[in-house]
């Protein structure tokens, strides 16, 4: 599961087409229902998942992003992915939003498609005092796969290491043995 969900991820980030991004009139939100078995938590949680998408990524985004890991590894990615503009959010009832830095889609052959979201991950104060193994993997990937009425299921690596093969291909690593599952995906009006 977590190597289909990593290369899924990396064929979004690597090979998306210039055609698939479009500019948005209006923001696309979305609403899942999030469980998550991982070994990061004590017992299985769930909660309510909104994700607001208000721009896509562009090609030179993308492939300015890949450049900077291939070249200089993971903690330059990180600072180049904090610098770019927010291009949506994700948030949980009554919790702070966490802003999306990375958004891009990849149109399907039955007409739904697939959508992959990056940021980086938001680290506490204990985690960064302590510097644990989790601060190695400093970022959040989520990708949705919808079908054409815009309903599906998704996943979310909240703990994610990304880094350059010898070969120069994209690896993502999740630190949990499970990543979170979206359930229920659906649009919100």
């Amino acid at each position: 599961m977590l190597k289909s969900f990593a290369a899924a991820c990396l064929a979004a980030i690597v090979t998306v087409p210039m055609a698939a991004q479009s500019n948005m009139a209006q923001p696309e939100k979305f609403t899942a229902f999030a469980v998550d078995t991982s070994t990061m938590t004590p017992r299985a949680g769930t909660a309510q998942v909104d994700i607001t998408i208000n721009r896509w990524s562009t090609d030179a985004d993308r492939t300015g992003l890949i450049e900077i890991l291939r070249s200089k590894g993971q903690d330059a990615l990180l600072e180049a992915l904090q610098k770019m503009p927010v291009v949506g959010f994700i948030n949980t009832p009554g919790s702070l939003r966490y802003d999306l830095h990375f958004a891009r889609q990849i149109p399907q052959p039955e007409g739904g498609r697939r959508i992959v979201l990056g940021t980086d991950r938001y680290i506490g104060s204990w985690e960064a005092a302590n510097h644990p193994r989790t601060v190695d993997y400093p970022f959040t990937v989520i990708e949705l796969q919808l079908d054409k009425n815009g309903l599906g299921k998704g996943w979310a690596s909240i703990y994610t290491k990304v880094t350059a093969t010898e070969s120069g291909n994209v690896e993502l690593e999740n630190f949990t043995n499970e990543p979170v599952m979206l359930n229920e995906v659906h649009p919100v009006k």
